[in-house]
């Protein structure tokens, strides 16, 4: 056990660099996060040794794992949150966890809060929403302009 602690001490000090140079700290962290998540997996293939991985470290899908909408891909944040935009949705107010709320049951999309966060800001600054914050609990909300 000890020496995978070692190793992963060394892989974090060879990434430390590279990672300190983004300023933002949800970026750092989201970096991090994704190369535990591609260590983690690499470990779980070695010790397997029966799934294949593609350049990027990702699980490639095996023949018997194809369905019928293997071709079709969840729509993203953006494509998601301009299409309420062109609904009533946002004609009240709404905080970040209940539009990522209503993603994951309307749209079957389970974005983190973070991921919208940005998007919303891009809306609220070309002025097709405004960003007010609430009086009840200081956080954001989100309306149509």
């Amino acid at each position: 056990m000890s020496k995978h602690i070692e190793k992963l001490k060394k892989q974090l000090v060879e990434v430390a660099e590279v990672v300190n140079s983004f300023q933002s700290e949800a970026v750092q962290v989201r970096i991090i996060d994704r190369l535990l998540e591609v260590m983690i997996e690499s470990e779980k293939v070695d010790a397997d040794g029966s799934e294949l991985f593609s350049k990027k470290g990702r699980r490639m899908r095996s023949d018997d794992e194809n369905t019928a909408t293997a071709g079709r891909k969840k729509p993203g944040a953006t494509k998601i949150l301009n299409q309420l935009l062109n609904t009533d949705f946002f004609d009240i107010s709404r905080s970040i966890s209940s539009i990522a709320n209503y993603c994951k049951d309307n749209f079957d999309s389970d974005f983190k809060t973070s991921e919208l966060s940005g998007i919303l800001l891009k809306l609220a600054n070309e002025h097709k929403l405004r960003r007010e914050r609430s009086n009840e609990n200081n956080r954001f909300e989100y309306i149509k302009a």
